[in-house]
């Protein structure tokens, strides 16, 4: 794998080094020469026998963004390179960033404070990235969310759901609860852009490409976790016996043990599926609505209705703060059905998927056509908070 400075190998530690140039080792570079310190010049690493000149902020065309550490660990390990930290980033920016690249695209990839979700959290790293890195392009939302499953879609965990435009709706389906509307526990509030023509046509294009040839998602996930083996008791399948989908009506026994304790796997309550055949793609991609909201949703009866209303595929909680100020694609992978049943056991999987899918997705996209997208920050409503030079 080669950059403008080096070629760059991940070890299983966690470091980088680099050949034919400066090694980045942990937190620090060397060179032949000598150890590297900072020069006086933004972004430029000088060592006694060596100058290494980092690569420009203005180089990063595609923002990432995270919710939870899971997304942000498999977003990481899923990058080609991992670049150092740049020296001079916005003074309003509070985020933290890994900077990397997969395929020919340079990569900015943050996650929100721990502790701090939804929607008005989600708004403001979106803003902030766009504050330091002016010249993203392509932004995507990654990680992992609530299936809602029926007979009309065979929705499993560790499925992927890929927000994208269906009839009147962009893609994201904003909503709230705890306001009655003509009988309703819940109100539509609103519609949100549809993500950019490019992310648009490349999503058309990399769904083209799996129905003929299958995708690489299952295969990418066991390559990360084999790769890095304390990746892997977290990230790994954790296996169709363990993809359990309930009654509407049945609700999680005791909060205290797992649903194979305290609900048990039998017919019913658990729903019976057929298996997936071997010659299907597995997890599969779902293409659709995704319903955001400033709340966890964990009541299988209101996952129902909502999703019956408006062919809703897949909850979170983080996408309607972006989708019109940083319009992006929203990709989630699935670890609970959103209800009362949810655990943590397929959240790291989960996160895996949907960054396995994320990386084929841009691997699809040439760099010349994002060269010619629209900038990010063209869409922010007040675009005055974001001088393009601080």
């Amino acid at each position: 794998m080669r950059t403008d400075h080096a070629t760059v190998e991940r070890r299983f530690d966690g470091t980088f080094k680099s050949y034919g140039g400066p090694q980045y080792v942990g937190n620090s570079f060397s060179t032949n020469g000598g150890p590297i310190y900072f020069d006086s010049s933004p972004g430029t690493y000088r060592s006694q026998s060596a100058v290494y000149k980092a690569i420009d902020r203005q180089t990063y065309t595609v923002g990432w963004i995270c919710t939870v550490k899971a997304e942000y660990v498999a977003a990481c390990e899923l990058l080609d390179e991992e670049h150092p930290p740049l020296p001079t980033l916005s003074l309003n920016d509070s985020n933290a960033y890994t900077l990397g690249r997969i395929g020919d695209h340079h990569v900015v990839v943050a996650c929100l404070p721990r502790g701090r979700y939804g929607i008005a959290s989600a708004a403001t790293v979106a803003k902030d990235m766009l504050r330091s890195f002016e010249s993203i392009r392509i932004r995507l939302m990654v990680g992992i969310g609530g299936g809602a499953p029926s007979e009309k879609h065979d929705i499993r965990l560790g499925d992927v759901v890929v927000g994208c435009p269906v009839g009147r709706t962009g893609g994201v389906l904003p909503y709230r609860f705890g306001k009655a509307v003509q009988g309703k526990e819940f109100e539509i509030t609103g519609s949100l852009n549809s993500p950019p023509t490019v992310l648009l046509t490349a999503l058309n294009h990399l769904d083209t490409l799996h129905e003929r040839k299958g995708h690489r998602i299952a295969d990418t996930v066991q390559a990360m976790v084999t790769r890095n083996p304390r990746m892997w008791e977290k990230y790994k399948y954790p296996g169709a016996e363990k993809d359990q989908w309930y009654e509407s009506s049945f609700t999680h026994v005791d909060s205290n043990v797992g649903c194979d304790i305290g609900c048990g796997y039998t017919v019913p309550p658990v729903i019976q599926r057929k298996q997936r055949s071997l010659d299907s793609s597995n997890p599969v991609v779902h293409y659709g609505v995704i319903a955001s909201a400033d709340h966890l949703i964990k009541d299988a009866t209101a996952r129902d209705q909502i999703s019956e209303q408006h062919n809703v595929l897949c909850f979170e909680m983080e996408a309607a703060g972006l989708s019109n100020d940083f319009p992006c694609v929203v990709i989630r992978g699935i670890c609970d059905y959103s209800d009362s049943h949810k655990n943590d056991e397929w959240q790291g999987y989960a996160a895996a998927t949907a960054a396995a899918y994320a990386r084929e997705l841009l691997e699809t996209i040439p760099e010349s056509q994002v060269a010619g997208s629209q900038y990010a920050l063209d869409n922010v409503s007040d675009v005055g908070e974001f001088a393009r030079a601080e």
